[in-house]
């Protein structure tokens, strides 16, 4: 990556087990694009209402934004169940899963641009 990863926490502390979980997916989508200019990572939890007796946490909102040569890609996990994305891991891993999904795409369209030029 040419421009360091960037992971933001809202509404949560900080987590190094988190951060260094995002870490190694990121490095894996490295693995699948080279190219793959920068990403940033935004972990948030919203809260329903503010009162300590109602206090409600709602699931994990996970958004990755991933800039390669000529597009950005994104993936927002902003679940409407509650019961939704309740575990950290899971939601991390369904988000990168979805990320990297669209960097095999882009990957494969770049490849299908690019065709050689026939024979003069």
């Amino acid at each position: 990556m040419q421009i360091p990863l960037q992971i933001t926490f809202h509404g949560l502390d900080h987590s190094d087990a988190i951060e260094e979980r995002i870490r190694e997916k990121a490095a894996k989508l490295e693995q699948v694009c080279d190219r793959i200019i920068g990403c940033r990572v935004v972990i948030e939890v919203r809260h329903r209402n503010a009162s300590n007796e109602n206090r409600r946490i709602e699931p994990f909102h996970i958004a990755i934004d991933v800039t390669v040569p000529g597009a950005k890609l994104v993936v927002k996990r902003d679940p409407k169940d509650s019961h939704v994305n309740e575990d950290i891991l899971i939601a991390l891993r369904e988000s990168f899963d979805n990320i990297e999904r669209q960097l095999k795409d882009y990957m494969t369209r770049q490849r299908t641009e690019i065709k050689p030029r026939a024979a003069q």
